[in-house]
């Protein structure tokens, strides 16, 4: 049975809304409105979620890492409970698949507990001690210690291509209730129900772990001018955000005219090109081309880490290749993308490849009447040739890629030194040659977040060591990430005592460690008393 939707906003706890303008959720696969309105959060909405977060961060920011803990736990709890009508609606309001949203729910469910084991061990808050020395001569030393704080309310902007994982309760999300920062939420309007299911069960979850209300806020819209009244409130303290490059830009820009300039954490996605070396493409070729097509036509290509580039060496076996690509190409069905602001403008980025004489087709996906699917394509060029049209490395949201020639291993790295940031770059070589392209390697590290030997870059694991970022403009920080644990990082920031005394420091600076927590005392790393 689906829940009551209210299609208002969440603040301090509530459904409320002082908004009169409202729109609808769309059933993707047919493209009608559902008979759920959600009303756009007004000026005044916006405000009060804002002044909620503002007030409780004074609590949050000591909330031990315990008590954070649970809350996050509450809210994998809560997201569990929610499962049966959030797999529903979140299909029904994207037309990804119940396997696609199962499996993004048990990413979702796992996130937060991550976090949960992260404030539960404490080791992340980076904790430094010198202790002073009243004996040193010409001047006593002071006693100086710092560790890592919250930094305030958080905007975070929902992405249209995850509706859990990047969502209401995504890594954004508790990655900043971990930091001890409230969230102020802006909904993605392609899934508005789907949103509204799990803000309430972040409130839920609230609740049933005693934290104060302002802890997060959703608010709905279908205007840019929530995103814009969000980003220019003062109390407002960093910005978290998925989403097209335009958008991504526009944001950071108007954050950055501030009178008080913040952070803006944008990933804005990049076409993550995928290199095959020689032997391997000798070696693997079938087991490459089937495998590469699989990762581009993945979730329609609506991914982040959607392989938009191929590159590799001409040589005898092109045809081969080309012909299993195009094979595995022509048999993929395609699918019904998420919005229809998105389906418009991959026809449109396809329409203008296809006008581009040094680009030529080499595969199409199965054609169909349906106006609502869209098909792969595939595309093939020279190296020289894609060089005369720079604006070709810039994604093309969708399963559209191209294959593009070298003739030398130098050329390839030259193609390497030209491009701008990407969140992932991947080789297939064999193990024998990969030392022989030790520079296109070392050149690729500067280039992206995530270097990827012998598979795909769409599989984005969960798990600490991942880095989901990179250079710009495949996001505004390249010394962040999105995903993994070193997402608290970007809401928080290095605070420093200077002669605090022992009752009024955090427990995670006192001489005694209550909380076995590792820290470096006087350059030694241990977790024991001072």
């Amino acid at each position: 049975m689906m829940m009551n939707f209210e299609g208002k906003q969440l603040i301090d706890g509530q459904s409320i809304t002082s908004g009169i303008e409202y729109f609808y959720a769309v059933n993707r696969t047919s493209g009608e409105n559902l008979d759920l309105r959600f009303f756009n959060a007004s000026a005044e909405d916006i405000t009060m979620a804002v002044a909620a977060a503002q007030r409780d961060f004074v609590i949050t920011r000591n909330k031990t890492g315990i008590e954070k803990a649970r809350f996050l736990d509450a809210i994998a709890l809560e997201l569990e409970k929610a499962g049966p009508q959030l797999i529903q609606m979140a299909c029904l309001e994207t037309a990804l698949t119940t396997v696609r949203i199962e499996g993004e729910l048990a990413r979702t469910i796992n996130q937060a507990k991550l976090f949960a084991k992260l404030l539960r061990e404490g080791n992340w808050v980076d904790a430094k001690i010198d202790t002073g020395d009243l004996q040193r001569k010409p001047a006593p030393r002071p006693d100086i210690r710092s560790m890592q704080r919250p930094i305030g309310p958080i905007a975070v902007f929902g992405a249209s291509n995850f509706p859990l994982a990047f969502s209401a309760a995504g890594g954004d999300t508790v990655s900043a209730i971990a930091a001890g920062c409230p969230v102020v939420f802006k909904a993605h309007p392609g899934h508005p129900a789907t949103c509204e299911i799990v803000g309430k069960a972040i409130v839920a979850a609230c609740v049933a772990s005693d934290m104060p209300p302002g802890y997060f806020s959703l608010l709905q819209g279908e205007r840019a001018e929530v995103g814009i009244a969000l980003t220019n409130s003062p109390a407002i303290k960093a910005i978290a955000f998925t989403g097209s490059y335009r958008v991504g830009k526009l944001i950071f820009n108007a954050a950055a005219a501030r009178p008080e300039p913040i952070p803006v954490f944008a990933e804005m996605g990049s076409s993550n090109p995928v290199f095959v070396l020689p032997q391997a493409l000798k070696e693997r070729r079938s087991t490459i081309a089937a495998g590469y097509v699989n990762a581009l036509t993945l979730g329609v290509g609506q991914f982040c880490t959607n392989p938009g580039l191929l590159i590799h060496e001409s040589d005898n076996n092109d045809v081969l290749f080309h012909q299993e690509l195009t094979n595995n190409i022509n048999a993929a069905p395609g699918g019904v993308m998420l919005t229809q602001a998105i389906t418009g403008a991959y026809r449109a980025g396809v329409s203008i490849r296809s006008a581009i004489k040094e680009l030529q087709i080499l595969a199409e996906g199965e054609v169909t009447n349906d106006p609502q699917r869209q098909s792969p394509v595939l595309f093939k060029t020279s190296l020289q040739e894609f060089n005369q049209h720079p604006q070709l490395e810039e994604e093309l949201f969708g399963p559209s890629a191209i294959v593009i020639t070298t003739t030398s291993p130098s050329e390839m790295v030259a193609f390497v030194e030209g491009l701008s940031g990407h969140l992932t770059a991947t080789v297939h070589g064999t193990e024998d040659e990969l030392p022989a392209y030790k520079t296109l390697l070392d050149v690729l590290e500067t280039k992206v977040g995530r270097l990827i030997i012998n598979g795909y870059p769409t599989g984005v694991e969960v798990v600490e060591p991942m880095v989901h970022g990179g250079p710009y403009p495949a996001t505004t920080d390249a010394r962040s990430t999105s995903v993994g644990t070193g997402a608290i990082y970007r809401f928080t920031r290095p605070v420093c005592y200077q002669g605090m005394p022992q009752a009024l420091l955090p427990d995670e600076l006192k001489d005694s460690n209550v909380l076995g927590i590792w820290r470096r005392v006087n350059g030694n790393f241990n977790n024991t008393s001072i």
